[in-house]
């Protein structure tokens, strides 16, 4: 299956307690790169966020976001010391006592004396908190996957376009190709009748013949429309294939880059140059659209 490496998903979770929003968006990368981004408080599920993305994607560069509101009920109470309270309210007594001072003791005052008052975080209860998590994670990650293979489909769709567009552009080289031998000798037997003539020489077509058809069978390229067209298959089957097909079309692009250069540097005809210029233009558009696949 053709999965594009660009996608985003959103999903959300709200009860009276908690209200989780989990985003993820990806670009493109050659390995799976996964960072996450959440509050301090449940960094602890880091991991198992990560662990539970790997479901849904194999290859590209993930952020995740993760927001955690709490509802109604607040996660911090308040909280007073009573020993110590006793204890401060003791010593003010007995400062009083021995200074004959004498002073009211409020409570208010008695709450400004440090660690008096304590700010206590209720315990998380962390079955609970995943169990939330999962119902946001598997909304945003189902979607983010939906958007990826429907994105998928668009560039398979392309590539599959653009190889109807190289099996032409190879026509065109077979056909130019066919002669190639015959052009050679008429050319040689040109060249060398106004050289020869010039010289007062005669020529020999037999070995006029002979250089032609060595001269075409330096420049034939039939192995290279041959393979050319195999990989062309290659790709087509890998591109409507089921599993994860990146890195395997990057592999067959290579080698079809490697046969097109070839026949260019064997050919001498700018007509097939001008056709080879076409298909590294077309080939660099396939490339592009590659990067973008799983």
């Amino acid at each position: 299956m053709t999965i594009s490496m660009t996608g985003y998903g959103r999903g959300e979770y709200l009860d009276e307690r908690y209200h989780f929003t989990v985003e993820a968006k990806s670009v493109n990368n050659r390995y799976l790169d996964i960072q996450v981004k959440m509050p301090r408080k449940i960094a602890y599920l880091e991991e198992y966020i990560k662990q539970s993305l790997k479901k849904y994607a194999t290859r590209g560069k993930v952020d995740i976001f993760v927001k955690l509101e709490l509802g109604s009920e607040s996660d911090t109470r308040v909280s007073f010391d009573r020993e110590l309270v006793k204890n401060y309210y003791e010593v003010l007594a007995g400062i009083e006592e021995v200074t004959g001072a004498s002073s009211q003791v409020r409570a208010v005052d008695l709450a400004k004396f440090q660690d008096v008052i304590r700010l206590e975080e209720k315990e998380i209860d962390q079955s609970e908190i995943k169990r939330c998590l999962d119902n946001a994670m598997d909304m945003a990650f189902t979607s983010f996957r939906d958007m990826r293979r429907s994105e998928g489909e668009k560039l398979k769709e392309d590539i599959l376009e653009r190889c109807q567009l190289l099996e032409v552009y190879f026509e065109k080289i077979e056909k130019l190709s066919e002669n190639i031998e015959s052009e050679y000798q008429q050319k040689l037997m040109t060249r060398l009748s106004d050289m020869l003539k010039n010289m007062g020489q005669n020529i020999d077509d037999q070995r006029i013949v002979q250089e032609a058809a060595i001269l075409a069978d330096k420049a034939n390229v039939t192995e290279e429309i041959v393979r050319f067209r195999s990989h062309i298959i290659q790709l087509k089957e890998t591109v409507e294939g089921e599993d994860s097909v990146g890195r395997k079309m990057d592999f067959i692009l290579q080698e079809m880059n490697r046969e097109v250069n070839t026949i260019g540097s064997k050919s001498s005809k700018i007509e097939i140059t001008n056709v080879v210029v076409d298909l590294k233009c077309e080939l660099e558009k396939i490339r592009e659209q590659i990067q973008n696949i799983e």
